[in-house]
This record gives C-alpha cells, sequence and structure tokens, in this order.
C-alpha cells in the first residue's frame, strides 16, 4: 500500500513496555512479553506523521528473516524507501507497519500482515517454515525509540526470493560467517538479530 503521512498505523504505549520491563536490544522472552505488550487494551491506531516523532507510543513492526540453509537473504535501503533515516543501510529484515485492515494482532489477521507486508517487498517462490524468535526495542536511535520489532524467521526450502520494492538494492543471499564481520554496515536491528544468530541463541 502507499506510505502517507495519514496512514494510520498500530501503536502500544511505551508506558506498557516499561510495565512489562524495559530491556534494549534482542530479548528472546516472547511469552513473556507477548501477551503483556500486544494485549487488545492496549493498541491503538495513529496517523503516521504523528506516531514518527511519538516516542511516548511504539509502532508495532513485524520484521521477516528470510534463511536458506546457513545464508540469509540481505539488502541495501535505496533512497526510494519510505524510512529515510534507514536509507543506504544493510538489512536482513523485510516487513513493515500494520495497519488498521489487519484488525487484530496473534491470530490470523497479524499473520496477514506480516505476510501482506513481505510480500509487497519480495517475492517467495518457495516454501518455507515461519517462528517467531524475539523482539527488538532500540530506544538508542531516533527510529528506533518509536518502534518495537517483533522478528520472524522464515526457513526457506530453496533460495527463490525476488526483490518487489524498488527500495531493495543489491539484494541477494549470503552466509551468516561472511555478513557478521560487516555488520557495522546494517541497521541497527540487523546487527541485533545477526548477533542472536551468531550466538546460536535463535
Amino acid at each position: 500500500m502507499s506510505r502517507t503521512a495519514d496512514e494510520q498505523i498500530l501503536v502500544i504505549p511505551r508506558s506498557v513496555l516499561v510495565k512489562a520491563g524495559m530491556f534494549q536490544g534482542f530479548s528472546p522472552d516472547i511469552d513473556y512479553y507477548l501477551p503483556r505488550l500486544l494485549h487488545r487494551d492496549h493498541l491503538r491506531y495513529l496517523r503516521r506523521a504523528d506516531a514518527e516523532n511519538d516516542p511516548e507510543h511504539k509502532q508495532i513492526i513485524p520484521y521477516v528473516v528470510l534463511k536458506w540453509q546457513d545464508q540469509l537473504f540481505h539488502y541495501t535501503r535505496g533512497k526510494r524507501g519510505s524510512e529515510t533515516r534507514l536509507q543506504a543501510l544493510r538489512s536482513i529484515g523485510v516487513g513493515g507497519h500494520i495497519n488498521p485492515m489487519d484488525d487484530t494482532l496473534f491470530e490470523a489477521p497479524y499473520r496477514e500482515a506480516m505476510l501482506r507486508e513481505v510480500t509487497e517487498e519480495v517475492s517467495l517462490d518457495t516454501k518455507y517454515e515461519e517462528r517467531c524468535i524475539g523482539l527488538i526495542n532500540d530506544d538508542a536511535t531516533p527510529v528506533g525509540s518509536v518502534h518495537l520489532g517483533i522478528v520472524h524467521v522464515f526457513e526457506l526450502a530453496e533460495p527463490k526470493v525476488k526483490r518487489r520494492e524498488q527500495m531493495l538494492t543489491q539484494a541477494g543471499f549470503a552466509p551468516l560467517a561472511e555478513l557478521w564481520p560487516k555488520r557495522d554496515e546494517f541497521e541497527t536491528w540487523s546487527q541485533y538479530v545477526l548477533a542472536a544468530l551468531h550466538e546460536g541463541r535463535k
């Protein structure tokens, strides 16, 4: 869908994360955090232009890593990307905001929202198994301070992924062992996920 300032996106109040237990970086504790953070009473929609500059709310972002054997799909965010603060940085995550059309979380509509965002950015011509591995909170950067990532891994049967979004440049697969030494070239969220995968935590 088109990204506009008036786009309505799903958020939770920062106070909900503070009450659950603020963390910095990657947390694998999905069984603890997800029910507490994503309770229906906490969910609301804000105008995107307002949410992008409102650290009192966290935008919920499904962040999907495409993995084939020991290789990860990666790309560089081009100048056409809607998040200007991440342009020119490398990434291993695809996905995006949840809109009112997606309705509810962690039932079928959440999965539909995640898949909608993935299929807007890439074409998957292969079977895969999916799993949720953790959350990302990064208050050390302006873009991170207003977002909360829910990290999913798609284990692909074959490396058949093609970009759809023009903002995904220099896209392809590379072994984790090759990407890890170059982690400083990646956006912060990708650095956290690369570390979790490198350490064998997930």
